[in-house]
């Protein structure tokens, strides 16, 4: 197996189903390539679940206001 020089390496963006536009220096040839770090462009866990709870908490704050409301309108409905 050839040994690798740190100024052959190239860093390439995958389009959205995860391949790589190698080149046409590469047509015809097998290539092995080496996944050696995946970055994400999404959110992680702890951003996932702060958001979740940031959520909840909204939610439970417009139940309540919701239920005041509803209490007044159906009041004023029996008067």
């Amino acid at each position: 197996m050839p040994t690798v020089d740190a100024r052959d390496l190239q860093t390439n963006e995958t389009d959205d189903r995860g391949r790589i536009y190698l080149g046409t220096e590469y047509a015809n040839k097998r290539v092995t390539v080496a996944v050696v770090e995946v970055e994400s462009d999404g959110p992680d866990n702890e951003e996932l679940a702060a958001a979740y709870r940031e959520a909840a908490e909204s939610a439970d704050t417009l139940a309540d206001e919701w239920d005041n409301a509803s209490d007044e309108a159906w009041g004023a409905l029996d008067k």
